[in-house]
């Protein structure tokens, strides 16, 4: 069991840079990290971060592997499959950005080299650690419908992927995690329109419990928005990820309401009151709880909360929904 974590992180583009400041006050606040330097393939840009925070820096990603037991990964998607070879293989604990690679073959594979290997692999699907939304956690959710919106402005980075690998997958994690139900049908459409990938799509999914999702991801739309709404038996949720609030909605007995400190609607000609609930979140970096928890399930040798097999189980999903929209695109060319 590691006692001391050794971390380096790989890639220090602009979210990149995110990590290493957050890593960088996690290793003042717990001894049992530290930070053992940094990566990059573009130098000039290596050598910006160097000065700006007095750290060190790798010339290769072999030297760096002699140094570390852990890496952080947040390099461009087509690279996650080798560079998380390489590591896994030399028997490192790696944290991948999503998503963890550019295929569900590449992922598979990855798990597999993974094998009967004593370390820990996280997926970076940051919404998990959303306040918002552990702080709805108390709640009994159970899923009838979802409605699910994450658009964002135009911004040339992340677009070496679609906007399903880019910014719908962290919905679809959200989605499987929260259903936990076979998914049984997918429908989706989707264009591309300021780059080669799609750039706006939407999709439902059925699940075999019979929830219904509806999930839309744009990235050319003029203001952000990550909302999820869910409907279910005598209940309503609704997360905003990006404002970090959560509203709730509860259908019950006058009776089991009656010493509840919350806002109520009483219908007593039914014997039920709707009560309101805003729960107090205290505003907390989703970046850096997400961090925290990787290094300690590394100190604990606990499975993370964000596997390897849920990496999978997204991308899987995010494949599917590509194909369906590009189905659908046959069937309009040729109609």
């Amino acid at each position: 069991m590691i006692k001391e974590i050794k971390v380096g992180i790989i890639g220090v583009g602009h979210l990149g840079e995110m990590h290493l400041r957050n890593i960088l006050e996690i290793t003042r606040e717990n001894t049992n990290v530290k930070l053992s330097g940094v990566y990059d393939i573009d130098i000039e840009r290596l050598h910006t971060i160097e000065k700006r925070y007095k750290i060190k820096i790798y010339s290769s990603l072999n030297e760096l592997l002699n140094d570390v037991n852990t890496v952080l990964i947040s390099t461009p998607t087509n690279t996650h499959f080798e560079i998380g070879k390489y590591f896994i293989e030399n028997n490192k604990n790696v944290f991948i950005e999503k998503p963890v690679t550019s295929t569900l073959e590449e992922a598979k594979k990855l798990k597999q080299i993974s094998e009967n290997k004593d370390i820990v692999i996280q997926i970076g699907h940051i919404e998990r650690f959303n306040p918002a939304l552990l702080s709805v956690e108390k709640y009994d959710i159970s899923p009838l419908f979802i409605e699910s919106h994450r658009l964002s402005q135009y911004n040339p980075r992340g677009t070496d992927v679609s906007v399903i690998q880019d910014l719908m997958i962290h919905d679809i994690d959200l989605i499987l995690n929260l259903v936990k139900s076979e998914l049984i049908s997918i429908d989706a459409s989707g264009v591309p329109l300021l780059t080669e990938k799609i750039d706006i799509a939407n999709a439902r999914l059925k699940f075999k419990n019979g929830c219904v999702v509806n999930v839309t991801a744009s990235r050319i739309s003029q203001k952000k928005m990550r909302k999820m709404r869910i409907f279910q038996k005598n209940a309503y949720i609704s997360i905003d990820f990006q404002e970090n609030t959560a509203e709730v909605y509860l259908l019950k007995n006058l009776k089991e309401v009656s010493k509840l400190k919350l806002k109520k609607i009483k219908f007593p000609e039914i014997g039920k009151a709707i009560v309101y609930d805003k729960p107090v979140i205290k505003h907390k970096n989703p970046m850096k709880i997400e961090q925290i928890k990787f290094f300690e399930c590394i100190l604990k040798n606990e499975k993370p909360i964000v596997s390897i097999e849920d990496g999978i189980k997204a991308i899987k999903v995010a494949e599917e929904i590509i194909e369906k929209i590009k189905e659908s695109q046959k069937f309009i060319l040729n109609a």
